[in-house]
């Protein structure tokens, strides 16, 4: 069986909740899982992650912390425009291994290779991200009670994204869930 689906798990055990990916990973890896998703904990791996952005897959899942300026613990999905990516002297894009958002991550990819996966983001609003010299491990509470509404949130797209998939692959080999752009707030 192919696996299709990547879902990535993005953070830092070692400052506060920017472990939220890696906890939404360990969450789902508890899960039974249909055999085209795959669940990998990247961490603070961001070469990796971007070297596996390359790979053919249908859709890849970013689980991440990241501020937007909402209520600790606000869930949302995004659908990144990935024109313009690919410069890594972009302002901005600095490669630090240990520091990797997802747009940093997806600027890398884009400047290796052709990113042929459909890319969404599962974010999560962080409290805060631990002491800036001694860090904190474990989410806050906040961040914590969604753990389990953003698994379900993944399974849901999961569900959504196969069953579109095998719609459009009876129809036609166009591309699968289109949307607008637009975020989706939980």
């Amino acid at each position: 069986m192919t696996r299709t689906i990547l879902i990535a798990g993005i953070g830092n055990i070692f400052l506060g909740d920017d472990a939220f990916g890696v906890e939404v990973a360990r969450s789902l890896s508890n899960r039974a899982l249909p055999g085209e998703v795959q669940v990998k904990d990247f961490g603070i791996r961001g070469f990796d992650l971007a070297y596996t952005l390359l790979d053919p897959w249908h859709t890849v899942i970013l689980v991440d912390a990241l501020p937007r300026n909402q209520a600790a613990g606000t869930l949302f999905v995004l659908e990144p425009d990935l024109s313009g990516l690919g410069d890594p002297t972009a302002i901005g894009m600095d490669l630090n291994p240990h520091s990797m958002d997802p747009l940093r991550v997806l600027n890398l990819a884009a400047s290796l290779g052709p990113i042929t996966a459909h890319i969404l983001v599962l974010g999560c609003e962080p409290k805060d991200f631990g002491d800036e010299l001694e860090g904190r491990m474990g989410l806050s509470p906040q961040v914590q009670a969604v753990v389990e509404e953003a698994s379900n949130m993944i399974e849901e797209l999961v569900v959504r994204i196969l069953a579109e998939s095998k719609d459009h692959s009876m129809q036609s080999q166009s591309p699968v869930l289109v949307t607008d752009n637009r975020e989706v707030a939980s």
